[in-house]
Protein backbone atom coordinates (compact mmCIF):
# COMPACT_ATOMS: atom_id res chain seq x y z
CA UNK A 1 0.00 0.00 0.00
CA UNK A 2 1.28 3.38 -1.09
CA UNK A 3 1.58 6.23 1.42
CA UNK A 4 0.44 8.78 -1.12
CA UNK A 5 -1.21 9.27 -4.20
CA UNK A 6 0.86 10.47 -7.50
CA UNK A 7 -2.28 12.97 -9.83
CA UNK A 8 -1.54 15.44 -12.29
CA UNK A 9 -2.95 16.72 -15.11
CA UNK A 10 -2.31 16.08 -18.77
CA UNK A 11 0.79 19.16 -19.50
CA UNK A 12 3.18 16.90 -18.05
CA UNK A 13 3.34 14.54 -21.51
CA UNK A 14 3.92 11.31 -19.93
CA UNK A 15 2.72 8.45 -22.31
CA UNK A 16 0.18 6.47 -21.29
CA UNK A 17 1.68 3.08 -20.75
CA UNK A 18 3.42 4.94 -18.26
CA UNK A 19 1.02 6.62 -16.52
CA UNK A 20 -1.15 3.25 -16.95
CA UNK A 21 2.33 1.07 -15.23
CA UNK A 22 2.78 3.43 -12.70
CA UNK A 23 -0.76 4.15 -11.40
CA UNK A 24 -0.86 8.06 -11.88
CA UNK A 25 -4.14 9.28 -11.23
CA UNK A 26 -4.66 11.73 -14.45
CA UNK A 27 -6.96 14.58 -15.12
CA UNK A 28 -7.00 15.50 -18.91
CA UNK A 29 -7.31 18.58 -20.64
CA UNK A 30 -9.23 19.59 -23.63
CA UNK A 31 -8.15 21.42 -26.29
CA UNK A 32 -10.43 22.84 -29.50
CA UNK A 33 -9.02 22.57 -33.16
CA UNK A 34 -10.36 24.62 -35.61
CA UNK A 35 -9.90 23.53 -39.33
CA UNK A 36 -11.81 24.25 -42.77
CA UNK A 37 -13.89 26.73 -40.48
CA UNK A 38 -14.84 23.63 -38.38
CA UNK A 39 -13.93 23.81 -34.02
CA UNK A 40 -13.87 20.55 -32.97
CA UNK A 41 -13.19 19.72 -28.82
CA UNK A 42 -10.92 16.85 -28.39
CA UNK A 43 -9.50 15.44 -24.91
CA UNK A 44 -5.56 15.54 -24.71
CA UNK A 45 -5.74 11.88 -24.53
CA UNK A 46 -3.43 10.46 -27.04
CA UNK A 47 -2.91 6.52 -26.94
CA UNK A 48 -0.49 6.63 -29.74
CA UNK A 49 2.83 7.83 -31.83
CA UNK A 50 0.33 8.14 -34.87
CA UNK A 51 -1.89 10.50 -32.67
CA UNK A 52 0.69 12.61 -32.00
CA UNK A 53 2.34 12.49 -35.67
CA UNK A 54 -1.65 13.38 -37.18
CA UNK A 55 -1.72 15.78 -34.41
CA UNK A 56 0.83 17.81 -35.59
CA UNK A 57 0.09 17.57 -39.62
CA UNK A 58 -3.02 18.87 -39.01
CA UNK A 59 -1.29 22.09 -37.27
CA UNK A 60 1.14 21.85 -40.59
CA UNK A 61 -1.63 21.93 -42.99
CA UNK A 62 -3.43 25.11 -41.63
CA UNK A 63 -5.35 24.00 -38.58
CA UNK A 64 -5.21 25.89 -35.40
CA UNK A 65 -5.32 24.56 -31.91
CA UNK A 66 -6.81 26.52 -28.80
CA UNK A 67 -6.42 25.58 -25.08
CA UNK A 68 -7.83 26.53 -22.31
CA UNK A 69 -7.05 26.76 -18.49
CA UNK A 70 -8.07 23.27 -16.97
CA UNK A 71 -11.55 24.56 -14.65
CA UNK A 72 -12.48 23.94 -11.26
CA UNK A 73 -15.52 21.69 -12.37
CA UNK A 74 -12.57 19.13 -13.62
CA UNK A 75 -10.72 19.72 -10.95
CA UNK A 76 -13.37 18.63 -8.46
CA UNK A 77 -14.80 16.13 -9.97
CA UNK A 78 -11.29 14.39 -10.34
CA UNK A 79 -10.36 14.51 -7.00
CA UNK A 80 -14.01 13.64 -5.76
CA UNK A 81 -12.98 11.09 -7.11
CA UNK A 82 -9.92 10.14 -6.07
CA UNK A 83 -11.71 10.81 -2.33
CA UNK A 84 -14.28 8.25 -2.79
CA UNK A 85 -11.80 5.53 -4.08
CA UNK A 86 -9.93 6.02 -0.24
CA UNK A 87 -7.26 8.28 -1.12
CA UNK A 88 -5.84 10.19 1.66
CA UNK A 89 -2.44 11.80 0.82
CA UNK A 90 -2.36 12.95 -2.93
CA UNK A 91 0.84 14.63 -4.59
CA UNK A 92 -0.75 16.80 -7.43
CA UNK A 93 1.00 18.47 -10.49
CA UNK A 94 -0.13 21.61 -12.10
CA UNK A 95 1.20 23.56 -15.16
CA UNK A 96 4.16 26.24 -14.16
CA UNK A 97 2.00 28.99 -12.19
CA UNK A 98 3.94 31.29 -14.68
CA UNK A 99 1.92 30.10 -17.47
CA UNK A 100 -1.55 29.29 -16.37
CA UNK A 101 -3.60 29.79 -12.68
CA UNK A 102 -4.32 25.99 -12.73
CA UNK A 103 -2.07 25.55 -9.33
CA UNK A 104 -4.70 27.50 -7.76
CA UNK A 105 -7.49 26.33 -9.21
CA UNK A 106 -6.58 22.84 -8.11
CA UNK A 107 -6.39 24.07 -4.44
CA UNK A 108 -9.72 25.46 -4.58
CA UNK A 109 -11.17 22.63 -5.91
CA UNK A 110 -9.38 20.23 -3.58
CA UNK A 111 -10.23 22.31 -0.58
CA UNK A 112 -13.72 21.75 -1.74
CA UNK A 113 -13.75 18.12 -1.33
CA UNK A 114 -11.63 18.11 2.01
CA UNK A 115 -15.09 19.54 3.40
CA UNK A 116 -17.01 16.46 2.48
CA UNK A 117 -13.94 13.81 3.34
CA UNK A 118 -12.01 15.54 5.94
CA UNK A 119 -9.09 13.31 5.50
CA UNK A 120 -8.60 14.03 1.75
CA UNK A 121 -5.94 16.48 1.28
CA UNK A 122 -3.61 17.40 -1.84
CA UNK A 123 -0.58 18.99 -2.11
CA UNK A 124 -0.01 20.84 -5.11
CA UNK A 125 3.57 21.05 -6.44
CA UNK A 126 3.83 24.00 -8.87
CA UNK A 127 6.41 22.47 -11.50
CA UNK A 128 7.67 26.26 -12.28
CA UNK A 129 7.69 24.44 -15.71
CA UNK A 130 5.40 22.17 -18.27
CA UNK A 131 5.36 19.30 -20.60
CA UNK A 132 8.74 16.44 -19.76
CA UNK A 133 10.27 19.01 -17.19
CA UNK A 134 6.41 18.60 -15.40
CA UNK A 135 7.10 15.06 -16.14
CA UNK A 136 10.60 14.49 -14.74
CA UNK A 137 9.18 15.60 -11.00
CA UNK A 138 5.99 13.30 -11.72
CA UNK A 139 8.44 10.53 -12.24
CA UNK A 140 10.27 11.40 -9.45
CA UNK A 141 7.11 11.39 -7.18
CA UNK A 142 6.47 8.18 -8.04
CA UNK A 143 9.64 6.78 -7.52
CA UNK A 144 9.50 8.10 -4.18
CA UNK A 145 6.31 7.12 -3.88
CA UNK A 146 7.37 3.51 -4.58
CA UNK A 147 10.03 3.67 -2.17
CA UNK A 148 7.29 4.32 0.85
CA UNK A 149 8.53 7.79 1.10
CA UNK A 150 5.72 10.01 2.70
CA UNK A 151 3.90 13.29 0.60
CA UNK A 152 4.95 15.96 2.91
CA UNK A 153 8.89 14.78 2.70
CA UNK A 154 8.59 14.15 -1.28
CA UNK A 155 6.73 17.41 -1.75
CA UNK A 156 9.27 18.97 0.05
CA UNK A 157 12.34 17.48 -1.95
CA UNK A 158 10.23 18.14 -5.28
CA UNK A 159 10.45 21.79 -4.81
CA UNK A 160 14.09 21.45 -4.01
CA UNK A 161 14.13 20.48 -7.65
CA UNK A 162 12.18 23.05 -9.72
CA UNK A 163 15.10 25.75 -10.12
CA UNK A 164 17.25 23.00 -10.90
CA UNK A 165 15.12 21.67 -14.13
CA UNK A 166 17.27 23.50 -16.94
CA UNK A 167 15.38 23.88 -20.20
CA UNK A 168 16.58 24.84 -24.21
CA UNK A 169 13.26 24.95 -26.37
CA UNK A 170 13.75 25.50 -29.74
CA UNK A 171 10.80 26.67 -31.71
CA UNK A 172 10.38 26.00 -35.33
CA UNK A 173 7.83 28.97 -35.98
CA UNK A 174 7.47 31.04 -33.09
CA UNK A 175 3.69 32.33 -34.01
CA UNK A 176 2.10 30.14 -32.13
CA UNK A 177 3.81 31.02 -29.06
CA UNK A 178 2.72 34.39 -30.09
CA UNK A 179 -1.16 33.49 -30.64
CA UNK A 180 -0.94 31.69 -27.21
CA UNK A 181 0.32 35.00 -25.48
CA UNK A 182 3.34 33.14 -24.13
CA UNK A 183 6.06 35.62 -25.76
CA UNK A 184 5.74 38.74 -27.29
CA UNK A 185 5.41 40.08 -30.50
CA UNK A 186 8.78 41.19 -30.56
CA UNK A 187 9.99 38.51 -29.46
CA UNK A 188 7.97 36.59 -31.99
CA UNK A 189 9.23 38.76 -35.02
CA UNK A 190 12.53 38.21 -34.13
CA UNK A 191 12.16 34.14 -35.21
CA UNK A 192 11.26 34.89 -38.65
CA UNK A 193 14.26 36.98 -39.48
CA UNK A 194 16.95 34.96 -41.42
CA UNK A 195 16.36 31.80 -39.40
CA UNK A 196 16.85 32.96 -36.45
CA UNK A 197 16.06 30.27 -34.00
CA UNK A 198 15.12 31.82 -30.32
CA UNK A 199 16.35 29.49 -27.44
CA UNK A 200 13.36 29.32 -25.12
CA UNK A 201 14.14 28.89 -21.65
CA UNK A 202 11.53 29.04 -18.20
CA UNK A 203 12.75 31.85 -15.59
CA UNK A 204 12.66 31.24 -11.86
CA UNK A 205 8.96 32.71 -12.07
CA UNK A 206 8.06 29.43 -14.41
CA UNK A 207 7.46 31.75 -17.37
CA UNK A 208 9.46 31.59 -20.79
CA UNK A 209 11.50 33.90 -22.14
CA UNK A 210 13.71 33.85 -24.81
CA UNK A 211 17.58 32.83 -23.32
CA UNK A 212 19.29 33.36 -26.87
CA UNK A 213 18.71 33.56 -30.77
CA UNK A 214 21.25 31.31 -32.84
CA UNK A 215 20.62 31.32 -36.81
CA UNK A 216 19.71 27.76 -38.17
CA UNK A 217 18.25 24.47 -36.12
CA UNK A 218 22.33 23.28 -36.16
CA UNK A 219 23.70 26.24 -34.52
CA UNK A 220 20.71 25.45 -31.81
CA UNK A 221 21.67 21.85 -31.33
CA UNK A 222 25.63 23.54 -30.85
CA UNK A 223 24.33 25.70 -28.31
CA UNK A 224 22.60 23.02 -26.20
CA UNK A 225 25.95 20.95 -27.17
CA UNK A 226 27.71 23.98 -24.85
CA UNK A 227 25.33 24.04 -22.22
CA UNK A 228 25.94 20.30 -21.57
CA UNK A 229 29.38 20.84 -21.50
CA UNK A 230 29.76 23.50 -18.94
CA UNK A 231 27.32 21.62 -16.55
CA UNK A 232 25.49 18.51 -17.77
CA UNK A 233 22.81 16.25 -15.49
CA UNK A 234 23.18 15.22 -12.11
CA UNK A 235 23.73 12.30 -10.74
CA UNK A 236 20.24 11.45 -10.86
CA UNK A 237 20.71 11.44 -14.79
CA UNK A 238 17.39 12.78 -15.88
CA UNK A 239 17.83 14.36 -18.93
CA UNK A 240 15.01 14.53 -21.62
CA UNK A 241 14.53 14.97 -25.34
CA UNK A 242 10.98 16.27 -26.60
CA UNK A 243 9.90 17.49 -29.63
CA UNK A 244 6.66 18.34 -32.13
CA UNK A 245 6.74 15.77 -34.86
CA UNK A 246 10.86 16.64 -35.70
CA UNK A 247 12.19 13.38 -35.44
CA UNK A 248 15.50 14.25 -37.26
CA UNK A 249 16.25 16.86 -34.79
CA UNK A 250 15.41 14.56 -31.67
CA UNK A 251 17.53 11.74 -32.73
CA UNK A 252 20.58 13.89 -33.22
CA UNK A 253 20.26 15.50 -29.40
CA UNK A 254 19.76 11.79 -28.30
CA UNK A 255 22.52 10.32 -30.06
CA UNK A 256 24.51 13.72 -28.86
CA UNK A 257 23.50 12.65 -25.07
CA UNK A 258 24.95 8.92 -25.33
CA UNK A 259 28.06 9.88 -26.34
CA UNK A 260 28.65 12.91 -23.79
CA UNK A 261 27.18 11.16 -21.12
CA UNK A 262 26.93 7.71 -22.10
CA UNK A 263 23.22 6.43 -21.45
CA UNK A 264 19.51 7.09 -23.20
CA UNK A 265 17.95 10.16 -22.69
CA UNK A 266 13.89 10.24 -22.48
CA UNK A 267 12.66 10.85 -26.19
CA UNK A 268 8.96 11.59 -26.65
CA UNK A 269 6.62 14.00 -28.48
CA UNK A 270 4.97 16.80 -26.84
CA UNK A 271 1.09 16.64 -26.42
CA UNK A 272 -1.48 18.64 -27.76
CA UNK A 273 -1.71 21.12 -25.24
CA UNK A 274 1.65 22.58 -24.84
CA UNK A 275 2.28 21.55 -28.32
CA UNK A 276 -0.65 23.68 -29.81
CA UNK A 277 1.95 26.88 -28.64
CA UNK A 278 5.20 25.92 -29.78
CA UNK A 279 3.68 24.60 -33.28
CA UNK A 280 5.02 21.40 -35.16
CA UNK A 281 8.74 21.13 -35.88
CA UNK A 282 10.20 22.42 -32.63
CA UNK A 283 12.44 20.09 -30.35
CA UNK A 284 13.59 20.54 -26.69
CA UNK A 285 16.13 19.24 -24.00
CA UNK A 286 15.66 19.76 -20.36
CA UNK A 287 17.62 18.13 -17.35
CA UNK A 288 18.20 18.45 -13.96
CA UNK A 289 21.29 20.00 -12.72
CA UNK A 290 23.41 20.61 -9.81
CA UNK A 291 23.50 24.95 -10.48
CA UNK A 292 20.24 26.54 -10.71
CA UNK A 293 18.48 27.51 -13.83
CA UNK A 294 19.88 29.83 -16.28
CA UNK A 295 23.01 30.15 -14.46
CA UNK A 296 25.72 28.92 -16.81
Amino acid sequence: MHRFTVSTDSTCDLYQDYIAENDVKIVRHVFTVEKDGAMEERLDDFQSLDDYVSFYKELREGAFSRTSMLNYERHLNHFLRLAKEGAKDVLHFTISSGLSPTKDVAAKAAEEVKKQYPEFRVLVVDPLTATIGQGALVMLGVKWRDEGKGADETYEYLNSLRLHIQHFIVADDLKYLKKGGRISSAAAAVGGMLSIKPIISFDNEGKLFVLDKVRGAKKAISFIKKKLEAEGPDELHYIFVIHTDNFPAAEELRALVKEMFGYEPHVSLMGPVIGSHVGPGAFALGYISKSLRNTF
